[in-house]
């Protein structure tokens, strides 16, 4: 079933929706044939594509492409786009035009814009736009310098209600879903329960309307330390490292390719040949 906004709208209390990353054409055919109900084109892919050591350094050129890459490979999942750092935060006008460019030339859609309640400006501007929003608030990595580090947000009395009450204006500007990254799952709960529309987790608890995880984290491909909130479901990545070592050692050893992965011709041809 094609997978819209509509379709999200519909899903809020279910607990159903699920999402992950993608960030090119080959993956994001792999996810859709899954049944997955969203793709997000994060900025994440500064990192786990493009070897940026954070999302602040990704453009709109980046997004552009790699959201236009997406959508060639999707049929059913809705392909939402992240709106890069400085791509909204310059006032209502260019946040528009950015929105359209991801929507016009990236073909994304709906946007994902990170932030609390101080965007609601830009939020309610992109939906008399006819450009769907989901909103992103708790930890949002574009504020990164801001914040000091990544790190779990709303624990406090005042950050729990300051999310809270940034959560209902993102709502109510519009947004027809809210992201939370790196929140408790008891305050996610209380939001989940509060806000009409559905509720997106990312080490945000069980009762979120839906999950998402970026591809690479569960399927092991990034190394180092992940975040306690991420779950591998397959190691990807050692059975990778594993391959592309016995490719080169086969080829070292001249063990390939062998003669089934050779073209044949008429050997009088190669007799004849001066």
């Amino acid at each position: 079933m094609k997978n819209t906004v509509a379709t999200f709208r519909a899903a809020k209390g279910r607990g159903s929706l699920a999402m992950l990353t993608a960030y090119d054409s080959t993956i994001a055919s792999l996810v859709d044939e899954c049944g997955i109900n969203g793709i997000l084109v994060g900025d994440s892919l500064g990192m786990v594509m493009l070897g940026y050591p954070d999302t602040i350094s990704v453009s709109m050129e980046d997004m552009i492409h790699h959201c236009a890459a997406v959508r060639r490979g999707t049929q059913n999942a809705l392909v939402v786009c992240d709106m890069p750092f400085m791509s909204s935060q310059c006032g209502v006008g260019e946040t528009l035009r950015n929105a359209g460019r991801l929507v016009k030339e990236g073909h994304a859609q709906a946007v994902k814009l990170e932030g609390g309640a101080e965007f609601a400006d830009e939020i309610r501007a992109l939906t008399r736009a006819s450009i769907p929003v989901m909103a992103h608030t708790g930890l949002t990595p574009q504020s990164l310098n801001a914040l000091g580090s990544y790190k779990v947000q709303g624990k406090s009395i005042e950050a729990a209600q300051k999310m809270l009450d940034d959560a209902r204006r993102l709502q109510d500007a519009g947004a027809f879903s809210v992201l939370l990254e790196c929140v408790p799952a008891a305050l996610a709960a209380r939001i989940t329960k509060e806000l009409e529309v559905p509720v997106i987790g990312i080490g945000a608890g069980p009762d979120c309307d839906g999950q998402i995880l970026v591809w690479q984290d569960m399927l092991g491909l990034t190394g180092g330390n992940t975040a306690k909130f991420v779950r591998r479901f397959a190691d990807i990545g050692n059975a990778m490292r594993q391959a592309f070592c016995a490719y080169k050692n086969e080829v070292g050893a001249g063990t390939f390719p062998a003669a089934e992965h050779c073209y044949g011709m008429d050997e009088e041809i190669i007799a004849k040949l001066k």
